[in-house]
């Protein structure tokens, strides 16, 4: 006798995905780079690559460096800026039934305000992901992720601008990143996402020079998994609003992992660049998962860790 369908459908600020298994800013470009390995239409969502008023160069190279188990990167948020991603990129992507999330970043409210409300007239996207982890230069260049009042004003003036799920993307490093959470949760956030990229840096020791040229990047990869699941399930405890857990995954278990300790989907990021196909493995692993479980609807896994605390 078969088991009947099993529902991986998942609700994240309103935005209603197939699946939990979204794409990561940053690692998967603007969908298209992927077609010819991904079924792009089986993902929860795709997350296209961090955007900005502008168009933006980036750092100069290098500015990756493969790390024990992770990958540091500098890239400097190098992008097409916003009018062109919906000229020349958006029209792909809307002829696909998957919900698509623009990263955004600035450097001040006023840029960030900017973007939101430019998205929120652009017809064919979703959601909003704001990158909090940036530096505001209006406060001394300090990023807006690491103080929580800042990042409490930049979420309010975004919240004011659209009626588009709102996800925060948060950093890392910080003490206590649920503080963070709620406060965004506070300005109006739809959903958090987390973990950002840890601070990191790599020398040659042969020249005794950085191996980034920006000196320090953002450190991802599996290296990054245990904190990064460690924040994600002490920050699902303490807000009401839905957790997108990065950092690390790269098979159908990590995923799960982060789906027990309180995430209501996932982003899939580094793995994209060692195995393309990594995003349909990790879907196809829940799905197995469950079945040999005999777990008909994934709500029974998100947050279902056993602990005496």
């Amino acid at each position: 006798m078969s088991r009947p369908a099993r529902n991986l459908n998942v609700d994240i600020g309103g935005l209603a995905l197939k699946n939990p298994v979204m794409t990561a800013s940053g690692t998967f470009g603007y969908g298209k780079e992927f077609e010819p390995y991904v079924d792009l239409e089986r993902l929860g969502a795709i997350v296209v690559k961090g955007l900005s008023l502008e168009p933006t160069k980036g750092n100069p190279p290098p500015r990756i460096v493969e790390t024990a188990s992770g990958m540091l990167n500098a890239i400097g948020l190098e992008n097409v800026g916003i009018d062109t991603f919906r000229e020349e990129k958006l029209p792909f992507l809307n002829r696909l039934d998957v919900p698509v999330i623009a990263n955004i970043y600035g450097r001040t409210v006023d840029e960030y305000v900017k973007m939101v409300q430019a998205i929120d007239r652009t017809d064919g996207l979703s959601g909003i992901e704001i990158n909090i982890s940036c530096p505001n230069v209006s406060a001394g260049g300090i990023e807006f992720g690491t103080d929580p009042d800042s990042a409490y004003r930049l979420v309010k003036a975004a919240r004011s601008q659209t009626s588009l799920p709102l996800i925060v993307k948060l950093s890392p490093n910080v003490t206590d990143i649920s503080a963070i959470a709620q406060r965004v949760e506070d300005a109006g956030a739809d959903a958090v996402s987390l973990i950002n990229t840890l601070a990191g840096m790599a020398i040659d020791v042969q020249t005794g020079r950085p191996r980034l040229a920006n000196v320090i990047g953002g450190l991802s990869g599996p290296a990054i998994k245990p904190v990064a699941l460690r924040m994600v399930w002490e920050t699902a405890r303490k807000v009401g609003i839905p957790v997108i857990g990065i950092g690390g995954i790269t098979t159908a278990e990590d995923a799960l992992e982060f789906l027990i300790a309180g995430a209501a989907a996932v982003q899939i990021g580094t793995a994209n660049f060692v195995n393309p196909r990594a995003t349909m493995e990790i879907i196809d692993g829940i799905d197995a998962f469950m079945d040999r479980m005999g777990i008909a609807d994934i709500g029974r896994v998100i947050g279902s860790i056993k602990t005496d605390l």
